[in-house]
């Protein structure tokens, strides 16, 4: 039960004598240098991700069922959560020789289910998010005598959460401009936020959420609880409704500000945070990270030092290939564009060689996408690596200039997520077409070296192509040559030197691309 406007002194004695080190380990606080270097200030993570369940979430866990009486203890434990709130329960409750019921959403990843399940804890999916399974959680706890164990809206959990900030305080005793804080439910921006406005007053904190789970931000700007009618779940940890009724006064009272961060930028931040500590975190744990390199754009700032909370790192393992192919785009390291080119023979080389003489020096292709389908034009579909933010609308300029007309879709989101998988089909132009799974090698002018072997007359009718990071490039290419030219093409396949496969007769071929 919700114990609202205890006071700062209140909170601050609750931190100072919270029990969470019977099974907290203190964290460290670490440079992040490659970050510092880019965003010219001293960018601090503090790293709850090396908590023995990978989250900052055991503290509050653990501190509020230390105190239970041992009745209470006895009858055993429920909570609801999306993941992390619950393996935290569940290794205190082991650690404490109590039943654990732990209420996750169906879309919790697996990573979280399994880790609660080997922590002993009784996993029960209910709903699509964090407020569907409190619902059934509050339900099982009336039903079956259970003592609720609240994700974020008990003091005692929020003084759990608070004792990150005196570590930060204890860790960093220098200046200290602003600590940038993940919001879920707001346990832990409140718990931070009581500390260290008690002691600290000048440092600012500012709370960080999803674009599609921003509950905290609209309430703050409603100046009551807003109870979203759907929240996204790609920060699964912190896709939740409605925030807690004290976490949401003490943010009122505490919290300086508020930015909003997307998908494409979040995944960017996982990216930052494994170039610099070579450890993955899950989305909710770079929200931070995001957030502060938009403060730092927004406001110009330079030589300030940030602190920023990497929150947890229970990455379901297969969401890795979508973080990394929306992480170039969401540092816009990374051009997507929609060019058209005549459908001429040599009009594919000359895009190739204008790709090369593009401005600002070699620009690797990261994906080549075309299937013939205009007798006159051809539409393709080319990412290209950047040299930094807003060069995309330059590049589809340059290739304007030269003939190409282009679109640039680097922030068209049907793009990125469909149609870039979709370009290709039956074509009736395609002619005498020859299916060929090729191995080019990952460096400059492979391509051009495919090209320049061609002869004149044969043509280029499907070209499909994606860097997956991988030292060499797997391309399915599609060639128009005449039956009576099969000596030359043999000869051609010889001298290029790459491994292929011919799929003409693949059956799956005949069925989606062959007329």
């Amino acid at each position: 039960m919700t114990k609202p406007h205890l006071h700062a002194a209140d909170y601050l004695k609750k931190i100072l004598t919270a029990r969470v080190y019977d099974v907290a380990v203190e964290t460290p606080l670490e440079p992040a240098r490659n970050l510092s270097r880019r965003l010219h200030n001293k960018i601090l993570l503090k790293r709850e991700d090396q908590q023995p369940v990978f989250s900052f979430k055991l503290r509050g866990a653990y501190n509020k069922m230390a105190q239970l009486t041992p009745e209470q203890i006895g009858r055993g434990v429920i909570c609801a959560s999306a993941g992390n709130h619950a393996q935290g329960v569940a290794l205190a409750a082991h650690r404490l020789g109590s039943r654990a019921v732990i209420v996750m959403p169906v879309t919790t990843p697996q990573v979280k289910i399994d880790a609660v399940k080997g922590l002993g804890g009784e996993v029960v999916l209910h709903g699509d998010s964090y407020s569907d399974a409190h619902a059934h959680a509050v339900e099982l706890e009336k039903a079956q005598g259970l003592t609720f164990v609240h994700p974020f809206d008990d003091p005692d959990v929020i003084a759990g959460q608070g004792t990150i900030a005196m570590e930060i305080l204890r860790q960093h005793q220098g200046p200290l401009d602003a600590v940038f804080v993940a919001i879920g439910g707001g346990g832990l921006i409140s718990g931070v936020a009581s500390y260290i406005k008690a002691l600290r007053p000048e440092i600012k904190i500012i709370g960080v959420q999803m674009s599609d789970s921003d509950a905290m931000i609209r309430s703050i700007a409603a100046k009551e609880r807003v109870n979203l009618h759907d929240v996204g779940l790609f920060s699964d940890g912190t896709a939740v409704k409605m925030v807690g009724e004290e976490t949401f006064r003490l943010a009122r009272t505490l919290v300086d500000d508020y930015i909003r961060v997307d998908t494409d930028a979040v995944c960017a931040a996982i990216k930052d945070v494994f170039v610099d500590t070579r450890s993955i975190v899950e989305p909710a744990g770079a929200m931070a990270v995001a957030a502060v390199k938009q403060y730092v754009a927004q406001h110009k700032t330079r030589g300030q030092t940030y602190a920023v909370i990497l929150c947890g790192a229970n990455m379901n393992f297969d969401r890795l290939r979508f973080v990394a192919e929306r992480a170039e785009v969401g540092e816009e390291r990374e051009a997507l564009l929609a060019v058209t080119i005549p459908e001429e023979r040599g009009s594919f080389k000359r895009f190739c060689e204008t790709i090369g003489a593009l401005p600002g020096g070699m620009r690797n292709v990261t994906e080549f996408n075309y299937r013939i389908s205009d007798a006159s034009v051809a539409h393709v579909f080319v990412g290209l690596t950047t040299h930094g933010k807003g060069e995309s609308g330059r590049i589809a300029a340059n290739f304007s200039r030269h003939g190409f007309e282009a679109l640039d879709l680097t922030h068209d989101d049907l793009a990125k997520e469909h149609i870039r998988h979709m370009v290709g089909g039956h074509s009736a132009l395609a002619q005498d077409e020859r299916l060929l799974r090729f191995v080019f090698p990952e460096r400059p002018g492979a391509l051009l070296k495919f090209l320049s072997h061609m002869r004149p007359g044969w043509n280029i009718s499907l070209f499909h192509y994606r860097n997956q990071g991988a030292d060499y490039g797997r391309i399915l290419v599609g060639l128009q040559v005449p039956s009576a030219e099969d000596d030359a093409f043999k000869e051609f396949l010889d001298t290029l030197g790459y491994p292929y496969v011919d799929e003409t007769a693949n059956p799956v071929y005949r069925l989606f691309l062959r007329s």
